[in-house]
């Protein structure tokens, strides 16, 4: 039998803490973010800056829990984007014949063989508006294929049960079937991947700002403030990559960590599930 993992509540606790006081910056923060303050630029942290600040003048410490937000609602949002086209798109192909059903897996199969890097890089580039939503949709569209897939899953061996079967029998619509019947039982087992497109999602907008084709530089978020790195490594400005850095290395590991329990989870139920199975085999025998 498998150990039985540990919720990690620390990873938890910590991201709760930074959760709340990135959307509650108002009353974290001592200057205005947005503020291009001449007299101090790239000051390093101290007593009136506790982060120091940016080239602009701009205060970090204000920075990190302002533009925090902006990097989590991005993260949140495209992965509830990303789990509602997955579910439509598996439930779907789980739901189809046997012809739609291979079609669908096969373009999906295909749009997995390309690197999501490359997907994300060429939708942004043809997308005029580099704004959050843009950038949300652009995330939400190319994180969805393997939960898909593991839906896909899933659904179909849901819609053998009885009480699938009932249901179809009574006039049900795939809708009513997918809301009432397949999503209760599928969340549980792709929760991990929702989990963890949370992070991929907060890295993915880090990345695009860092390669110049994410948020404009006047819109704080935690890429935008990277994105200038190699301007602060020239003026041997640290604070401007170690501070916002370690926020982002510290959110996605939390992230990961309770992923990563949510997915060991599943993991032991299946297993469990399985072994429960083979027993009843034995003892029919």
């Amino acid at each position: 039998m498998r150990d039985e993992k540990k919720f990690p509540k620390v990873s938890a606790i910590v991201l709760c803490i930074i959760c709340v006081s990135c959307f509650c910056s108002e009353w974290i923060m001592n200057h205005d973010p947005l503020y291009l303050n001449l007299e101090h630029i790239g000051e390093a942290p101290s007593r009136e800056f506790f982060f120091g600040t940016d080239t602009m003048g701009r205060d970090v410490f204000s920075m990190i829990w302002y533009g925090g937000r902006v990097s989590l609602l991005i993260g949140f949002l495209s992965a509830l984007f990303s789990f509602v086209i997955a579910i439509l798109y598996g439930g779907i192909s789980g739901f189809s014949s046997k012809w739609l059903e291979h079609f669908l897996m096969k373009v999906l199969d295909l749009v997995l063989s390309i690197p999501s890097i490359l997907l994300v890089l060429f939708l942004q580039a043809v997308m005029r508006n580099h704004s959050i939503l843009s950038i949300t949709i652009t995330i939400g569209l190319t994180s969805w294929f393997p939960m898909a897939k593991m839906i896909r899953t899933d659904v179909r061996q849901l819609r053998k049960e009885n009480y699938v079967l009932i249901a179809k029998q009574t006039g049900a619509s795939f809708f009513y079937l997918l809301r009432v019947h397949f999503l209760p039982n599928v969340l549980p087992s792709i929760l991990f991947m929702i989990i963890t497109n949370i992070g991929s999602a907060i890295a993915s907008e880090a990345t695009l700002s860092f390669l110049g084709i994410g948020l404009p530089i006047e819109q704080v978020s935690w890429g935008t403030m990277l994105s200038r790195g190699d301007q602060a490594l020239l003026a041997n400005e640290w604070w401007l990559i170690v501070i916002p850095g370690f926020f982002l290395i510290v959110v996605i590991l939390c992230i990961t960590a309770i992923g990563n329990y949510f997915r060991e989870e599943t993991i032991t139920k299946c297993s469990n599930l399985s072994y429960q199975h083979k027993r009843k085999i034995r003892k029919t025998f």
